[in-house]
This record gives structure tokens, C-alpha cells and sequence, in this order.
């Protein structure tokens, strides 16, 4: 694990410390309450997920690029969908979109299994590593179309979905338990809205939040490459 000292303009600074800012001026402050998702955002150590150039910036405001043109969210933004995911110690959860793996090791944290879909092979086994590294033994990474979801391992509690889709894969809403929760992106390529979606018996109930930029859901319910 990294033991670096960070110097992000408020002087010398410790991952734990630069975290705990984290938390307090970017999540708290902005609303973010649930005291499960703050621990783990307070714990999971972000500066494992991203590229060594990048490490003095590791906890800020902002997303960072992660290599095959793909970037992590900013810390706000992977604690607000995932908090609309309203998780629960039981759940099984589906993410589509691992990146490095990040946002897997939150849900990790609150959720008994995770299954991530990440497109590129390159990411996928650089989360894998960083991931078994770490200790998530509970969170499993999968190469293929996140589009699609993965109808070997459903239903799923809770689906998250880290990419813009042009509308609301039926493949993940299938995939759904009953009066379980999606979020994803939807919009065109350059802006989205989170949208929540819950499943009640054969019915689904759709919420629209906050507005919101994400790369590109790529695959056969997404967009074309």
C-alpha cells in the first residue's frame, strides 16, 4: 500500500489525513449523511486506484483519468450514487463500469458481493490486482459489455452503473430483484441526469437527480464505439 506524503495546497499531508478533508469539505458539507458510506469513503485509499503522476491530487474535487480514456469520478460523485443506491449489508450488487476499481471497493465495503464489469481488459486486470491487494475478497471483476449486465450471476439488489447511457438498459432492469434499485446515467454524450430506478413486482418506478458528465456506456445497449 502507498505511504506517500501528499502536498495538494494544504501543506504536507498523509493519505488518512487527505481523506478525512475528504470527507468533512467534499461529502459531509455537500449532504452526504449515511454513516456507513462516509466510513468507507473515509477508509477506501483512492490513491491506490490512480496513476503515480497523478497521487498529489489523488483526493481532488474532480475525476481523474485512469488510462484507455477512462477516468475515475470525482469522490462527490461516486458518494452521491452510490448513496441512492441505499445499500444494505446483504445486498448483491452489479457495477458496470470498474475503471481501476474504486468505486467496487466502496460498495465492497457496504455490501456482502459486488460484481463489476469493466470493457477494457487493460483496467480490468489492474483492478483485480489492486482489489486482491486491498483484501476485497468480496468483489468480483469481469471483462465483457456492461450494457448488458451479467444474467448468469441475477438478480441483483442493487445496480450501478459508472457510464452514460443513452436510455435505460432493459438488460439491467431484467436483471433487477424485486424492489431493487438502478442508477445510471442517462443523456447524450456530453450530458446526463442520474437516474434511479426501483423495481416493484413487474413495474418499475423512475426518479430523476442530479445533472451530471460521464463518459460513454459503450455496448450493445449503450452507445456504439
Amino acid at each position: 500500500m502507498l505511504k506517500a506524503y501528499f502536498n495538494d495546497g494544504h501543506g504536507t499531508e498523509t493519505p488518512e489525513q487527505q481523506r478525512a478533508r475528504m470527507v468533512e469539505e467534499q461529502l459531509r458539507s455537500r449532504g452526504i449523511r449515511d454513516p456507513g458510506l462516509l466510513a468507507a469513503m473515509g477508509k477506501v485509499p483512492r490513491e491506490e486506484f490512480i496513476a503515480n503522476e497523478d497521487l498529489g491530487d489523488a483526493y481532488g474535487d474532480h475525476p481523474l483519468p485512469i488510462g484507455a480514456g477512462q477516468t475515475v469520478s470525482q469522490p462527490y460523485i461516486v458518494a452521491a450514487m452510490v448513496a441512492a443506491l441505499e445499500l444494505r449489508p446483504a445486498d448483491r450488487v452489479l457495477e458496470v463500469g470498474t475503471g481501476t476499481g474504486y468505486e467496487a471497493a466502496i460498495l465492497g465495503e457496504l455490501a456482502a458481493e459486488v460484481w463489476t464489469i469493466e470493457r477494457h481488459e487493460e483496467l480490468a486486470m489492474k483492478a483485480r490486482a489492486i482489489l486482491a491487494r486491498l483484501g476485497y475478497a468480496n468483489v468480483h471483476v469481469v471483462v465483457g459489455d456492461g450494457s448488458v449486465g451479467l444474467p448468469q450471476r441475477a438478480p441483483f439488489d442493487k445496480i450501478l452503473v459508472a457510464a452514460a447511457a443513452p436510455k435505460i438498459p432493459e438488460s439491467l432492469v431484467v436483471q433487477l430483484a424485486d424492489g431493487g434499485r438502478l442508477v445510471v446515467p442517462v443523456g447524450n454524450r456530453f450530458e446526463q441526469q442520474v437516474q434511479v430506478v426501483r423495481k416493484v413486482g413487474a413495474k418499475t418506478v423512475v426518479t430523476a437527480q442530479d445533472p451530471c458528465r460521464f463518459v460513454p456506456l459503450v455496448g450493445e445497449e449503450g452507445w456504439e464505439p
